[in-house]
């Protein structure tokens, strides 16, 4: 029912999502979709709870062994996917049995009341799923404190889920965390040019870079650099920067002023490193008020900098030369976070060794490294994600409990 109704007012909650959040209207609509497809999926996914019936090593007695829901499950979500994140969340964790405390981000309220307002008609019991508003320093703070919730998922910044760990593990609390990315995308001088362009800039710029999947070092064989980066550079200049909601918008604004300042800083900082600022990084004004920044991008830049070890989350990437295979593939792993990574080639043995070595939890091959599936696991390594992972059938490893149980004869 949920995920019915969310398909039916995909465009009038899309639209609503885009006022809020900033990104162009097609992506509103098109997150809108992906979350009607997860509620779909779980629903499915509530009669295919598995367990599993053993033989005892000892005569005439049974072991059974069975998931039961979790309890009280907090969710603590962002900003930048404002339905698909809490629909990645709120459907397995409903659809295994638990009771929900969704605290959406304060960013996005009307997002959020839409899609609980929904759920609140969906037939469930009263007090199984319950909406929290507020800034996370004081509704986030007081699930963390309450003794009454038995698990947290949070998504957001590497910072914040250092404290929700702390929180969780002085309560005894199972906890997941999905957090930044520093995300590799190896280009190398085998490679489709084009197709590894438009996949660097979709990956780094689209959604002005609010995704902590987005490529935001971009490694470039030296074969290829130069080509690479004039081609890049002639993409981000035809880019459409402007209202959410104006037709033929490709970039949005920035979510807020906050998050615009941080993105101007790292900018500052990129240059004071040394980097060249090839193209962008610059306010723009448009008929809408609005925190509108054009597409940066970095060359001359080393791993080791700050730009490209730290998250940024805007429209800022860097070029980073490689002169080899092997060098491009320790300079993807030099980094404390590993979410997700890429890799363009024509040679089937590099795109087989960086799927084996690279150390993220999500590797494409000839892809963006922004874009995944409702149906398989979602998750990092490193510094990126702790615990179980999100979305597919491995959602059910934190919404519920092993039991085992032994039954004699």
């Amino acid at each position: 029912m949920i995920g019915t109704e969310l398909l039916a007012r995909k465009d009038e909650i899309g639209r609503i999502l885009s006022r809020e959040n900033g990104k162009p209207l097609s992506n509103g609509v098109g997150e809108t979709i992906r979350a009607a497809q997860i509620f779909k999926f779980f629903a499915q996914e509530a009669l295919r709870v598995e367990g599993t019936q053993l033989p005892s090593v000892r005569p005439n007695v049974d072991v059974t062994i069975t998931r039961e829901p979790v309890g009280v499950v907090g969710l603590i979500c962002p900003w930048n996917f404002p339905i698909a994140i809490p629909a990645w969340k709120i459907a397995p964790a409903l659809a295994y049995g638990n009771c929900v405390v969704f605290k959406p981000a304060d960013l996005v309220p009307a997002t959020a009341w839409a899609l609980s307002e929904i759920i609140s008609r969906s037939g469930l019991p009263k007090g199984v799923f319950n909406l929290v508003m507020g800034r996370g320093s004081v509704v986030g703070q007081a699930m963390l404190d309450s003794k009454d919730v038995n698990a947290l998922s949070f998504t957001g910044s590497v910072a914040t889920g250092a404290k929700v760990a702390q929180a969780c593990i002085a309560h005894n609390r199972k906890f997941q965390l999905e957090m930044g990315g520093k995300n590799p995308l190896v280009i190398m001088d085998d490679a489709n040019l084009d197709a590894a362009v438009a996949g660097a800039v979709d990956g780094a710029f689209f959604q002005a870079g609010q995704r902590c999947t987005a490529s935001s070092r971009l490694i470039v064989h030296a074969k290829v650099h130069d080509a690479f980066v004039e081609k890049t550079l002639t993409m981000l200049k035809g880019l459409k920067v402007d209202h959410a909601l104006k037709e033929g918008t490709q970039i949005g604004p920035v979510v807020d002023e906050t998050q615009m300042k941080q993105d101007e800083d790292y900018i500052r900082i990129g240059r004071e490193e040394g980097a060249e600022l090839a193209w962008g990084g610059e306010r723009l004004n448009r008929d809408t008020k609005g925190f509108y920044l054009s597409p940066a991008l970095f060359v001359k830049t080393k791993n080791a900098m700050r730009i490209n070890q730290e998250e940024i989350f805007g429209p800022v990437a860097s070029v980073i030369k490689v002169d080899s295979y092997d060098e491009a593939l320790a300079v993807a792993n030099d980094t404390p976070m590993g979410l997700s990574a890429g890799i363009y080639t024509q040679s089937l043995k590099a795109a087989n060794d960086f799927r084996r070595k690279s150390q993220a939890g999500m590797v494409m091959v000839n892809l963006p490294t922004a874009g995944v599936d409702y149906h398989v696991p979602f998750g990092g390594r490193k510094g990126s994600s702790f615990g179980a992972r999100e979305q597919g059938r491995y959602a059910v490893e934190f919404y519920t409990i092993v039991k085992t149980a032994y039954v004699s004869a």
